[in-house]
């Protein structure tokens, strides 16, 4: 949820109006009961606090919803800051395995279960208070299987038509097929600048806040 933000926020704020929130079944947001749509939850936020163009920083399937209003909205979006990014449309490759053990997890409703599956999968770079923390928060969500009703469709093969400067970050401690997600991102966003952040898992503004906060001002010079 959006307290995983704060290692990053006291640099940003101290330049910048910061703006943060919580997505649908996560932190303080209610889960979702009927399908919706991420950039449209997105769109409502900016829309409410008056905010025309933004640089918008997201971390995993955050970055999806940020390249969706670059695609959709493109002069809404000054700049973007993509961390290890889940892409819709990727062609990941199909882990039976994996979904089987996690669907099991969340039927048995195994909160250390769920817990322990995410530090395995993603916090390469240790299990400290910090990682074990920020998947907590986010198991509530995995529990609810509502949380997976968005209906925006895939940005992957329109990544080419985002006009706006573009910096893709990706540990080198994250799982390999998200790395190679991150890549494959830069490489089709024109002139997007690709970074691999030293001794960072999945959870960037965890491990490398200063590196992610330095990133975010310099793209909004």
């Amino acid at each position: 949820d959006s307290r995983g933000w704060d290692p990053v926020m006291p640099r940003l704020v101290e330049r910048h109006r910061v703006v943060r929130y919580d997505v649908r079944g996560y932190g303080r947001s209610s889960p979702p009961t009927t399908e919706f749509s991420p950039v449209g939850d997105l769109v409502s936020v900016l829309n409410q606090l008056g905010l025309e163009q933004v640089v918008l920083v997201g971390c995993s399937m955050g970055g999806d919803t940020a390249l969706r209003l670059a695609v959709d909205d493109p002069g809404r979006v000054r700049a973007l800051v993509l961390l290890c990014p889940g892409v819709s449309g990727f062609p990941f490759p199909e882990e039976p395995e994996l979904d089987a053990e996690f669907e099991a997890l969340v039927e048995a409703r195994d909160v250390d279960g769920l817990i322990r599956l995410g530090m395995r999968l993603w916090a390469g770079a240790g299990a400290d208070e910090a990682a074990v923390a920020q998947l907590e928060a986010a198991v509530p969500a995995w529990l609810d299987q509502e949380t997976y009703l968005r209906k925006d469709p895939p940005v992957y093969d329109r990544l080419h038509e985002i006009q706006a400067r573009t910096v893709v970050m990706v540990g080198d401690q994250d799982r390999p097929i998200l790395a190679a997600v991150a890549g494959a991102t830069a490489a089709r966003i024109p002139d997007a600048e690709f970074i691999w952040l030293e001794g960072a898992d999945h959870h960037p503004n965890l491990r490398c806040p200063d590196q992610v906060a330095e990133t975010v001002l310099r793209l909004a010079l």
